[in-house]
């Protein structure tokens, strides 16, 4: 009903709400804004998550919680579509932290195992420290401009009527939310334990739900972070250097899952990184072509899971294309999908963001060839990955008797593996199509698809190249990767250890947070407790004895 009002709209923009909470000249309201961006993500949100319950059906089949799984992740959907459709930030907000909690019990679904409890605690805390700054800066729009309707507040910084301070720290403090959400740097240590969760739950986080939320809050207030003078650049730096890290983290992970992890934050940095460049229509084409990538990647590896009795270290792995046809070429697919191989969709998203940093300032040589060396290494990782997995000799008994899913699981596959071959053809103008303009003039009629011919010649040759030296590591003789690995040891092993970040993490927690809490602790017991509670009693009771 809604989207049929939306079609009869001839702004493009459908708006309804209504009121919660209303307290004299306080109101809080629910409202549904549908526009462009907002139809895109619906559909976006709702055609992976149809295809995750599909595989779900085969994939959880003999679980004795499959009831309460398929309940989680129908509010976990429910969640994501309601704060792609909020209007307001308090909406938002309140569909925020039901993501938030889905996540957590998906994640921590298997309960009984210690990992995956501890999994989703790790989650849930890290994406609540940045929820706190989310709060914190819806607060300060409203005490700026009385409303939390979005569209108002816009119009408000717009015109002038929110002053360069609040603007930029309010954009900061929204970024500090969705860097939670995201898992960007430094709030990027929860992801890849999240892979304790089931793998289609896995599948949904990483590609239409929970790391989507924050790239979509940001580029629903690009208008609002134009505006703040520092707010795009620290935007910019958190994407590129989360971009790198993801990646670099990548190509030393032997686990399957944990790979694909960090595959997923290298990406929604690359968002960021755009979303930072002021292309918000093109960080929104990316997510939807990563998503559609990743859940592919993803579901892939649960058919691998299923097949080869929950294996999921790929050096036990190996030569899975021979028994497993249909996984190993949706992998292929998808991984080359992501690292940006023509003509897949990956290709036009990633050509279009390194458009778009031509146009970033004096810098742009310098930051496009360092982008280009993390576009390298995307390749890279994910050629790694899939030559382990699925190319070679069998290196375990486990491999040598794979055996496909079923048909119910591999469905899903299939239908991916064609999207994400012909989704890229969806993003350009297409000649004979005189009035289609590419689906980004859909989200947003000002933007135009550009094509740099010696970029994108460029782009080619580095992702090839990527291709290539991936599989001369890991699909020939030619160079040996355990050599490689013994040279740059020291590094080697300081990547391995995930640069320490959780090392620093959990010193921190048990130098400074614990020490705080047992000074909290004794000046509770003795100053408050015994000394003024306790005191003030014996004191009473010593006067009356006298």
């Amino acid at each position: 009903m809604v989207l049929y009002q939306f079609v009869l709209s001839d702004e493009g923009v459908f708006t309804t709400s209504v009121d919660w909470i209303v307290i004299g000249s306080f109101a809080i309201t629910w409202g549904i804004l549908l526009d462009s961006l907002s139809v895109i993500m619906i559909g976006f949100v709702t055609f992976v998550s149809l295809l995750v319950q599909l595989y779900s059906l085969g994939y959880m089949l003999n679980d004795p919680r499959i009831s309460w799984f398929f309940s989680v992740i129908s509010l976990f959907t429910a969640a994501m579509l309601v704060l792609v459709l909020s209007d307001n930030l308090i909406f938002l907000y309140f569909a925020w932290e039901i993501v938030g909690l889905g996540s957590y019990l998906l994640i921590g679904f298997y309960y009984d195992r210690e990992a995956a409890s501890q999994a989703a605690k790790k989650a849930f805390i890290t994406t609540r420290i940045g929820d706190v700054g989310l709060l914190i800066g819806i607060l300060l729009i409203y005490k700026s401009t009385g409303t939390f309707n979005i569209s108002s507040i816009i119009d408000m910084a717009q015109n002038g009527a929110i002053s360069e301070s609040v603007l930029t720290s309010s954009s900061l403090l929204i970024f500090f939310g969705a860097m939670g959400k995201s898992a960007q740097f430094p709030l990027h240590v929860w992801l890849p334990d999240a892979m304790e969760g089931p793998t289609p739950a896995s599948a949904l986080i990483h590609a239409a739900t929970m790391v989507a939320a924050g790239v979509y809050l940001v580029a629903r207030m690009h208008a609002f972070f134009d505006l703040a003078p520092v707010a795009l650049p620290i935007v910019f730096c958190v994407g590129l250097v989360t971009f790198l890290i993801g990646g670099s983290l990548a190509i030393v992970m032997t686990d399957l899952k944990r790979a694909l992890a960090y595959s997923t934050m290298s990406h929604l940095g690359l968002m960021m990184l755009s979303l930072g460049a002021g292309t918000w229509v093109v960080a929104i084409l990316h997510l939807v072509v990563h998503g559609l990538s990743k859940s592919l990647l993803f579901l892939c590896a649960g058919s691998v899971m299923h097949g080869t009795g929950d294996q999921t270290d790929c050096w036990s792995m190996g030569g899975l294309k021979k028994n497993m046809k249909i996984t190993a070429y949706g992998f292929t697919i998808g991984a080359l999908s992501l690292g940006g191989i023509i003509p897949l969709a990956g290709f036009f998203s990633k050509e279009e963001i390194l458009v778009s940093l031509t146009e970033y300032g004096g810098l742009w040589p310098i930051i496009l060839i360092v982008v280009l060396a993390g576009v390298f290494i995307s390749t890279f990782y994910i050629t790694r990955l899939t030559v382990i997995t699925f190319y070679g000799e069998a290196r375990s008994d486990h491999a040598e008797k794979a055996h496909e899913s079923s048909w119910i699981m591999t469905t899903p596959l299939v239908i991916l593996s064609a999207l994400v071959v012909m989704f890229g053809f969806i993003l350009v103008p297409l000649p004979f199509l005189e009035n289609y303009k590419g689906l980004g003039h859909f989200i947003d009629p000002q933007y135009k698809f550009h094509f740099v011919p010696w970029l994108s010649f460029l782009s080619i040759i580095v992702a090839s190249s990527g291709l290539l030296v991936g599989w001369l590591f890991y699909g020939s003789n030619v160079i040996s990767h355990k050599k490689m690995a013994v040279r740059i040891f020291p590094f080697y092993d300081f990547v391995v250890r995930k640069y320490k970040i959780d090392d620093l993490y959990q010193w921190v927690i048990d130098h400074a947070v614990l020490a705080f809490a047992r000074l909290v602790s004794f000046f509770d017991r003795v100053v408050l407790n015994d000394a003024l509670v306790n005191g003030t009693g014996k004191s009473v009771l010593l006067s009356s004895f006298r």
